[in-house]
């Protein structure tokens, strides 16, 4: 690996976020492409931090810094990727269902996904299944992934899969659900199509789910 690619990852898993967004810039002058730039650097770095997260060398503050540094670095690098017509992994919709203003797990989720190359659009929290189903379509969403934190939103998650099915959309995307209270039974009674228990775990499922 290059010598700047190989800064790049350790500022990443450092959570570097002062000297990552350098860095890039100073790949891209080098004239390294985009595409290595964010698999070497980046998408390799957030793979190895979810590797530390598994391994417990790393917990949820360690991997906040770090997936911060990524989208530090990955702010200069998006212009990059588009006009190199990088396509991404699979086109996230993520959100916090109705009622549940909780979003530190659902943001780190969404970091980390982004992390392995995932486009995301997040919705926020409080999020109706209705307004699910429409930017689903809207987009033409690859993947939703749900959180809720409270067992009395849990059931919002059930009724977000009604939504996207009465919309005719839940054929052509993949629904992952996680969050405190939420077990993978849970996931299979509602007709979810996988649940993850930690954001690293997410990665790693919403990699299968699209055939990754």
């Amino acid at each position: 690996m290059e010598q700047v690619l190989r800064e790049i990852f350790d500022g990443v898993l450092a959570g570097d976020n002062q000297n990552v967004p350098i860095k890039v810039q100073a790949a891209l002058e080098a004239g390294i492409s985009p595409e290595r730039i964010l698999n070497e650097g980046m998408i390799s770095a957030m793979a190895q931090v979810g590797k530390l997260f598994e391994e417990g060398e790393y917990f949820v503050p360690e991997m906040l810094i770090s997936a911060r540094s990524m989208q530090a670095g990955l702010a200069v690098l998006k212009p990059h990727l588009k006009e190199a017509n990088i396509k991404p992994m699979g086109k996230v919709v993520a959100g916090t269902v109705k009622g549940d203003l909780h979003d530190i797990g659902k943001n780190l989720v969404c970091m980390m996904m982004e992390g392995a190359g995932f486009e995301i659009i997040d919705l926020g929290t409080d999020v109706s299944p209705d307004k699910f189903a429409s930017i689903v379509r809207e987009k033409n969403a690859d993947l939703v992934a749900l959180s809720a934190l409270l067992t009395t939103t849990m059931p919002n998650m059930k009724n977000t899969i009604e939504a996207l099915k009465s919309a005719g959309v839940r054929d052509r995307v993949k629904v992952m659900i996680g969050g405190a209270p939420v077990t993978e039974d849970y996931a299979r009674q509602i007709g979810a199509d996988g649940y993850a228990p930690d954001a690293s775990r997410a990665v790693s499922l919403a990699k299968s789910l699209v055939g990754a």
